[in-house]
């Protein structure tokens, strides 16, 4: 374009720019909104799917650390990492050499143990006949009895000599105690493991069902309880598993356990949620959250953009029929979903209130109710005069450099 017609165009866009702003200002209902403008919505009741998250730990049904209940050097690792066990599989062995040596001088010790006692059943035997006889007084006979009885405590300690080796002998096979999967096995072959090592050889995890821990605040235990009027492991319904990901597991849970005792330094509940597993998709210890869901049917649900919170409680700025702002205090269900409220009290069906806006308000304020509709209008409306007179900026400066 060039100056000549540049000089023309201004002052009509000047002129018809004017004019837009004019009728902008005439029109109450569109164009820039007004100070006194402010969306408003009416009560009404609907239904509510309240869901709660809470982080969550997962833990095997049964975790046991395996640990050697002898010493030794690993002479074999019998399953692999990750692998899938039977109760009773041998997972590791032990050097057994000296384990068998000792349970050789147990047994040799042991057969000694019988050929004393033997001998000393017959003398006992003999010298009864000869006390019968009155060969030998009581002292002998009495010696032979006492000998008699030595002999067999000897049995006695050689037999329990020879399965304490015998069952040391068979700890040199490490088995697992359940069906479960191995977790990492941080000793290899030829490392010397005892019964007082700090790291446990390996871990056998039953993950058929999982144990999902969370906790509660005393406070959100108490609102669910007393708003089920059940006992407490009753008053859950099924939970969910949102998984590490942020994707949900397929099967649901059941809150089966929630502690007796609050913690004093979190004043938190550990609750406990029972999972199915049969994928074997839920590792012990892994992550996730446990979501609780609270469905309400026929309640007043608000956004919470609409309400202020001070000191705990919460407001909402209900408008009257003379269209007056009231700073209105609400009571609300403390199981919410981050962007609504159930409220309990404060707020009738029909009643109204603004919903966006709020800080500019203050009680006992008049305002001019609109629609959430006719708002975004009004914005929109702005925001485009609010270009236009950019770009006619713009234009006059253009013009001003030539």
């Amino acid at each position: 374009m060039d100056l000549q017609s540049v000089r023309r165009f201004v002052p009509v866009v000047s002129i018809a720019l004017g004019t837009m702003m004019i009728s902008s200002c005439g029109n109450r209902g569109g164009g820039l909104p007004q100070n006194n403008e402010f969306p408003v919505a009416t009560v009404a009741t609907s239904n509510a799917d309240m869901n709660s998250s809470y982080p969550a730990v997962i833990k095997g049904k049964q975790d046991v650390e395996i640990r050697p209940k002898v010493s030794g050097f690993i002479t074999r690792l019998c399953v692999e990492e990750g692998a899938a066990v039977r109760a009773g599989q041998v997972l590791v062995t032990i050097d057994n050499v000296q384990y068998k040596a000792v349970l050789n001088q147990a047994e040799a010790a042991l057969a000694s143990a019988k050929s004393a006692l033997a001998t000393a059943e017959l003398t006992y035997k003999n010298k009864q006949e000869l006390h019968s006889q009155n060969i030998i007084g009581d002292y002998d006979l009495q010696t032979a009895e006492n000998n008699l009885a030595t002999a067999k405590a000897g049995l006695a300690q050689a037999q329990a000599a020879v399965t304490s080796a015998r069952d040391n002998l068979s700890y040199c096979n490490v088995t697992s105690p359940a069906n479960g999967v191995i977790g990492t096995m941080p000793y290899r072959v030829g490392s010397l493991v005892s019964a007082s090592i700090v790291t446990p050889l390996t871990t056998v995890s039953n993950i058929e069902q999982m144990y999902v821990y969370f906790s509660m605040t005393e406070k959100q235990l108490l609102d669910m309880t007393r708003e089920k009027g059940k006992n407490i492991t009753a008053a859950f319904p099924a939970v969910m598993l949102q998984l590490a990901d942020g994707s949900m597991y397929e099967h649901p849970g059941k809150v089966s356990m929630v502690s007796g005792v609050i913690d004093q330094a979190t004043g938190s509940v550990s609750v406990r949620a029972d999972f199915s597993n049969p994928d074997h998709l839920l590792k012990s210890g892994g992550t996730g959250s446990v979501i609780v869901s609270n469905d309400a049917e026929n309640v007043i649900v608000i956004p919470q953009s609409a309400t202020t919170e001070v000191q705990n409680k919460i407001f909402v700025y209900l408008v009257g029929k003379d269209n007056k702002v009231k700073y209105t205090e609400i009571k609300v269900n403390p199981q919410n979903d981050g962007t609504t409220y159930v409220v309990t009290e404060g707020l009738a069906v029909g009643d109204r209130y603004v919903t966006t806006g709020l800080t500019k308000l203050a009680d006992g304020m008049e305002i001019t109710p609109v629609s959430e509709a006719q708002y975004q209008k009004n914005i929109e409306e702005a925001q485009k005069l609010g270009a236009i007179q950019g770009d006619y900026k713009k234009m006059k400066e253009a013009f001003s450099k030539k």
